[in-house]
């Protein structure tokens, strides 16, 4: 994961980032019946929302796939590979859910399986991009 903030600023990837979110989840709209976003606002927040969740479960199954590599015991190789089990599937669980509690009917994400699908889509379309305007190594744009 990227650094958040750099000299007190939100770091430009990450605005990047929520940019393809929309985008890819407005074409999704458009061409998947079951994805619903009322209004270009709300697929703003949820484009947003994706985001920060997808964040938190990057980083979180980066820690998990250190453990499993680096536990010294089968206990924690174990748990690290319980944590990834349960990390995958729940995280689109979490999704649903917080689009669920926070936008009610004036967004849907179809059922597990597309939001599954527009997870992979996302974080596709977002490592592309990071692609396509990729940095030197002093950090200015290639």
């Amino acid at each position: 994961m990227t650094r958040l903030w750099r000299d007190g600023r939100l770091a430009p990837e990450h605005i990047v980032d929520v940019f393809v979110y929309v985008v890819v989840l407005n074409l999704v709209a458009q061409f998947a019946p079951q994805v619903i976003t009322e209004t270009f606002l709300m697929s703003l927040l949820v484009a947003i929302l994706l985001k920060l969740v997808l964040e938190l479960v990057v980083a979180l199954k980066k820690r998990s796939l250190v453990r499993v590599g680096g536990a010294p015991t089968a206990v924690g190789r174990a748990i690290g590979v319980i944590t990834l089990a349960l990390l995958l599937p729940g995280s689109k669980l979490l999704v649903l859910w917080l689009v669920d509690v926070l936008f009610g009917d004036a967004v849907s994400l179809g059922g597990f399986w597309l939001v599954t699908g527009l997870v992979l889509l996302l974080m596709a379309s977002r490592a592309g991009v990071r692609w396509l305007l990729a940095r030197d190594a002093e950090g200015n744009w290639a």
